[in-house]
């Protein structure tokens, strides 16, 4: 099923390009998952007004997550093009699954603009990334478990101000939330799509990402090539906290981003990013 919050409330995909305003007062699906973890009340819940999709706001399914936290550099493919920037930095590719948090103040719907920040405004870089949404949560989650804790996947773009990421990777004064947590660098949606949509018995997830600046292809690769996947991801980040309902969980970006070719995005850019099975959005880049 497909789950849309909106400027209206919570909805239902429907068919032909229709949602279902749902009867739910909970502001979004977080609030929704603390008492139905698998969603599975709003299946039934009472419809209110059917309307047109494209006639709505979106906003994030989950607007203010307990926990954002990120894997990183969990493709092969990106571990390989950026391979020359990290000995650059005194830093050699990991051998475990890493992973960093941000504030839930970084979250933001996804049709919102990409505003360059005035502290870091000249290298500004995307990131493809697909994002799963806890749905029932635990601490030292078996990985063989994990599917059973996961509430549905959404979109994401791990939008990142460069510069101050290098300076995150090489002194005292910065961490990896200065450059990726600002305001609105991490859009979420277009919905969130229960995994019972999804085939999670047969092996990795096969879902296909795509981005593209200004219409050119700038990141295409399967899910399916991550490194470690959503079951190893979560299982690995439950060991360190509680996973609650709620919380999301980036998986990486593959190749393709703007850091290596030096193409960061600037003021009038068009970013669209889309996900076998979840969906697409666009962002503008602007200065305020």
């Amino acid at each position: 099923m497909r789950y849309y919050v909106t400027t209206q409330g919570i909805a239902r995909g429907a068919a032909d390009g229709m949602i279902d305003m749902l009867d739910v007062a909970a502001p979004d699906l977080g609030a929704v998952l603390w008492t139905d973890p698998t969603l599975a009340g709003l299946a039934t819940a009472e419809v209110t007004a059917t309307v047109a999709l494209d006639d709505v706001q979106l906003l994030a399914p989950v607007q203010r997550p307990g926990k954002v936290v990120c894997m990183a550099i969990n493709y092969q493919s990106h571990v390989d093009e950026v391979a020359e920037l990290l000995k650059a930095l005194g830093q050699e590719p990991p051998t475990d699954p890493v992973f960093f948090g941000v504030p839930s103040t970084a979250i933001t719907h996804p049709g919102a603009d990409i505003v360059l920040p005035g502290m870091a405004p000249d290298q500004i870089d995307y990131e493809i990334e697909l994002a799963a949404v806890i749905g029932r949560g635990g601490k030292n989650i078996a990985e063989a478990d994990v599917w059973q804790h996961i509430a549905g996947l959404t979109l994401s773009n791990d939008v990142s101000a460069r510069d101050l990421q290098a300076k995150a990777m090489t002194s005292q004064t910065h961490e990896l939330a200065h450059a990726k947590g600002l305001d609105g660098f991490k859009p979420l949606g277009p919905a969130l799509v229960t995994i019972d949509e999804f085939d999670t018995t047969s092996g990795p997830l096969d879902l296909m990402l795509e981005t593209k600046v200004n219409g050119e292809v700038r990141q295409h690769e399967s899910t399916a090539d991550m490194l470690f996947d959503i079951p190893a991801s979560v299982a690995y980040v439950s060991k360190f906290f509680t996973l609650e309902p709620g919380d999301v969980l980036l998986t990486g970006s593959p190749a393709g981003v703007g850091v290596v070719s030096r193409t960061f995005l600037k003021d009038g850019d068009v970013v669209e990013l889309s996900a076998t099975g979840i969906g697409s959005m666009t962002q503008r880049v602007t200065t305020s």
